[in-house]
């Protein structure tokens, strides 16, 4: 081979050196890029909502924070029935592999989506059936709640406080009723009057009834709403206490009369999730959770709160955990006067989807 062949030889073959070396580089660097897990998170409402909403993205951008490797994909105002299915099967065409339908109404919908897609995960907060490849996941309230009524029920001046509920649903009644016995335990003469607006979202109807009892002396607001904003905004314009739910942050809706809430940090679970799916050690399970849970937290104190009121409330929140106390132990009448547990008797936990009454010192029809 001559000289000037031989050059133009070694020449060609480090010009494909370079090719490949490009191409492997290229195709590393494309792989680095592509996120390890897609996750795809459906919401009824607005994710401003400082509620229920809010609470559920707040979750996944946790997730996402704590794995960089993590894409998700959101989406809001999503309907429940065909919309929500539509929009699940849109996400999976993009690559998800594990999907958060966030509300109670997404559960068939998801249902029939992941007989769809056998090898997609789906976890459903509240649900009450299961698959194969769909867990669920929640945490038990009532304890939250009674030590919410303990808190309003040192802070109250007027021995009235009030409830905005959207529906009059056996584990709403049990939290209104757990409320009231919180409050009852430190202050025998309060009482509690709920309304119910029939929805989960209707600010109008809440400004309504918020109003409605605060006319009627109520000096303390509670909401079980998916956005609390109205009704603790209410509160605050007419100087009455508020206590929020569902999201961390309320308290800056109502600084001045805010005594404390009860919120869903779902961050650190949905890592978890993210985790067993990309290990595959993910399994379809129902969980619920309660206080010694890292997704169920009691929001801090306001100014209103004395120091006495949150020593009473942290004390009976480690009772709760502890196992030490239960939030229904007789006796207990309903506030018709029917006895529904006799003395020692204990309502368990397990079974608050059958609790179809208000306790003694409710104002208010559980139908």
């Amino acid at each position: 081979m001559g000289k000037k062949n031989f050059k133009m030889g070694m020449g060609f073959l480090a010009l494909l050196s370079a090719l490949m070396f490009m191409l492997v580089t290229t195709t590393s660097a494309r792989a680095s890029s592509e996120p390890k897990l897609k996750v795809g998170i459906l919401h009824i409402g607005s994710i401003a909502d400082a509620g229920y909403n809010q609470a559920h993205a707040e979750g996944a951008q946790i997730m996402k924070k704590n794995l960089p490797g993590v894409e998700v994909i959101g989406v809001e105002n999503v309907p429940e029935g065909a919309d929500a299915e539509r929009v699940m099967e849109n996400m999976i065409k993009q690559g998800a592999k594990l999907i958060i339908p966030a509300s109670f109404g997404y559960l068939d919908p998801a249902l029939r989506v992941s007989k769809k897609y056998p090898d997609i995960k789906f976890v459903h907060p509240g649900g009450y059936k299961r698959a194969p490849n769909l867990g669920t996941y929640w945490a038990s309230t009532p304890e939250a709640f009674y030590l919410m009524g303990i808190a309003a029920g040192k802070t109250t001046k007027t021995n009235k406080m009030g409830y905005v509920v959207a529906l009059p649903i056996s584990f709403f009644l049990a939290n209104i009723n757990a409320f009231q016995i919180g409050a009852r335990s430190v202050n025998p003469s309060v009482e509690t009057r709920v309304v119910f607006t029939g929805t989960f979202l209707d600010p109008g109807k809440e400004a309504t009834a918020a109003n409605a009892l605060l006319d009627q002396g109520v000096d303390v607001l509670g909401v079980i709403v998916d956005s609390p904003i109205t009704v603790v905004q209410t509160a605050e314009k007419r100087n009455a206490y508020s206590v929020g739910y569902h999201y961390l942050g309320v308290q800056k809706f109502a600084p001045k009369g805010w005594i404390s809430g009860i919120a869903f940090t779902w961050g650190e679970l949905y890592t978890r999730f993210a985790k067993q799916v990309m290990d595959g050690t993910w399994k379809s399970e129902n969980l619920l959770g309660n206080l010694s849970s890292d997704y169920l937290t009691i929001a801090p104190f306001g100014p209103a709160v004395s120091a006495d009121a949150a020593k009473l409330v942290n004390a009976k929140k480690q009772e709760f955990i502890s196992g030490k106390s239960q939030v229904f132990q007789g006796p207990i009448k309903d506030n018709k006067g029917v006895e529904r547990l006799k003395a020692g008797e204990v309502w368990p936990m397990e079974n608050l989807g059958k609790m179809d009454f208000l306790i003694e010192g409710v104002i208010g029809q559980a139908r």
